[in-house]
Formats: structure tokens, C-alpha cells, sequence
């Protein structure tokens, strides 16, 4: 993990990178955020109250209630949400840390958000969807996790968000996997699992895979994806070998989409927990600019890391 911290600190170092945080009452954020301002990483901005948080240095502080851009906002919130959301329903909902804090990375006052110590997912999530919305062609925001073991990382998803996602989604997936990987230095080559390599079974979950893996190919991205593929085809080169030939992927993925939910989540809690991987994430993906979700069990190490996975993430395409 440290190495990898290290390589995204010196991406993201001077860039003078702002990243929201609209959880600011919470001791952990508040430490993050000193330590991410003496560093100078990045200029953390903490929504909430001027005379509680004045004092932290290197952060800026706003208070929905009292900025100069509240109502500039409010309008551009009417805008975005298109006949979904009245002015007076638009002022009501920007006194909520999160859509203002939202609605910051929208109007490109900061280039990204980090929220979910005191939040629900779905809090911080669904402004993010709303308003800063999915990539032009991305339908669906995911989460991937950064799977690490001594000198080994991975990429593995969706294993937080989608529960079925069809195939025009898991090409979608495939394709952002492989930018995230080449964000943490790995070269990305996808694997699309299955229970079936090579057409070895058909049946309708295993069509979907192989049709995502068409679509993902056709849209020539430049990366290596293919499947569909069991994980110890992916994984094992004397078993990809063997099951999948003529795959430059089979037996030397490191980037690996699961057909569903169910086994995404399952699949890297298994490594997690026998493999000894350290999982960090969920790391969300797909979205216009980058807003990430931390557990409320976490940590304020865990949300520096987050912030600084965020303000990396900033810097992609």
C-alpha cells in the first residue's frame, strides 16, 4: 500500500487540487484533512461552520448558509435536474452538505468529493449521480477495489453497486477497470469472468459475458479484454494456457470484472480474507468526475488515502 500511496503523491503534488469534504463536523475528516494540507497533496475543502473550522490551516472552508455562491448554485442545480427540482425545492436541498458539496465539483470550483464517514452510501451517491452523472458512454457508476498483497495489486469489480448488470454494462465496466488499473501503474489486461472459458457452457449468464466481450472489443480502446474466462483461466498461466489459448489475457490478468454482484463481492472478500489482500475501496468509477465513498467505520488514514485515490482520480482522461 505504501508504495502505491507514494506514486499517486507524487502524481497529484502541485497540481493544487481541491477535494471536497462535506463531512467536516467528523474528527477523522478534520485530521485527513490537516495532514493532506501540511503536505500540500491537495486543498482540502471542508463544508461547515467558519468559526469551528477556521482554525485548520491550508483548508478552505464554506458554509452553504453563508456563501457567495449559494444562489448561483441553485439555479445551475434547476438547470441540471431539467424540470426534476422547483428553485424553492433547489434552496431547500443545497443546505444539505452533500448536494453542495456536490454541486462544488459540478461547477468546477473543486475537482472532487470524499464522503461517507457519517453518511449512508446512498447519501452520498445519489447527488453525485444527479448532478455530476455518468461518463458519455458509461450508463452506470461501479466501485472497484485495489487488491494488494506484498508486490502483488489487482483490480477487481463491480463489487459494491450493480447486482446485474447486462452486457452492454459489463463492456462499460471492463473498459473504466482498465483506466483505474493504468491509474494505480499496472498495464491493464481485463479478464471477464465466468463459470465458463471459452465457450465451454452455454447458457445465458455465460452469453452475456461473451457478449460484453464483443462489445468491449469493438469499441477499440487499445486495451487487452477477454473471456469469457473461469478465474484460474484468468489467473493460472498453465491453465490459461490450456483453456484459452489464443488469449493474451487467459493466465495473466490483472484486472477482473465479475459477471454480477454476487461473486464480485464475494470473489474479493474471499481474497481479502483468505488471501490476506489488503481491499481498498470501493473506489467508484464511471462518473463525469470523481466522488468516492468511505465506509463509516473508517479511518482517518482511510480517508486520506481516499482523498488522495480521489484527487489522482482527478487527473484521468
Amino acid at each position: 500500500m505504501a508504495n502505491i500511496m507514494e506514486e499517486l503523491k507524487a502524481k497529484i503534488k502541485g497540481k493544487a487540487i481541491r477535494i471536497v469534504f462535506p463531512e467536516a463536523s467528523d474528527t477523522r475528516i478534520i485530521e485527513a484533512a490537516q495532514k493532506l494540507a501540511e503536505e500540500k497533496l491537495i486543498i482540502p475543502v471542508l463544508i461547515g461552520n467558519e468559526e469551528a473550522l477556521g482554525s485548520i490551516k491550508g483548508c478552505e472552508v464554506l458554509n452553504p448558509e453563508t456563501s457567495q455562491d449559494y444562489n448561483e448554485f441553485v439555479q445551475a442545480l434547476v438547470e441540471r435536474r431539467a424540470g426534476k427540482c422547483t428553485y424553492e425545492e433547489a434552496q431547500e436541498v443545497l443546505k444539505n452538505h452533500n448536494y453542495f458539496g456536490t454541486m462544488l465539483v459540478y461547477m468546477n470550483k473543486a475537482q472532487g468529493l470524499v464522503s461517507g464517514a457519517i453518511h449512508s452510501t446512498g447519501d452520498t451517491v445519489r447527488p453525485a449521480l444527479q448532478i455530476i452523472k455518468t461518463k458519455k458512454n458509461v450508463s452506470k457508476t461501479f466501485g472497484y477495489f485495489l487488491m494488494l498483497r506484498d508486490d502483488e495489486k489487482y483490480i477487481m469489480g463491480d463489487c459494491a453497486i450493480n447486482p446485474n448488470p447486462d452486457a452492454k454494462t459489463l463492456a462499460e465496466f471492463a473498459i473504466e477497470s482498465a483506466k483505474a488499473a493504468e491509474m494505480f501503474g499496472l498495464e491493464p489486461r481485463v479478464a471477464m469472468l465466468s463459470f465458463s472459458t471459452n465457450g465451454s457452457a452455454d447458457t445465458d449468464e455465460t452469453n452475456k459475458v461473451r457478449e460484453a466481450v464483443k462489445i468491449a472489443k469493438s469499441q477499440n480502446s487499445g486495451y487487452h479484454i477477454d473471456g469469457e474466462m473461469q478465474f484460474d483461466a484468468a489467473f493460472v498461466k498453465s491453465v490459461g494456457e490450456k483453456k484459452f489459448p489464443e488469449s493474451h489475457v487467459a493466465g495473466n490478468a490483472n484486472t477482473f470484472v465479475f459477471p454480477d454482484l454476487n461473486s464480485g463481492n464475494i470473489g474479493y472478500k474471499i481474497a481479502q480474507r483468505l488471501g490476506n489482500f489488503e481491499a481498498v475501496g470501493p473506489i467508484l468509477a464511471g462518473l463525469n468526475k470523481p466522488v468516492n465513498d468511505l465506509s463509516r467505520g473508517c479511518s482517518s488514514q482511510d480517508v486520506y488515502n481516499t482523498a488522495i485515490i480521489t484527487a489522482a482520480q482527478s487527473l484521468m482522461d
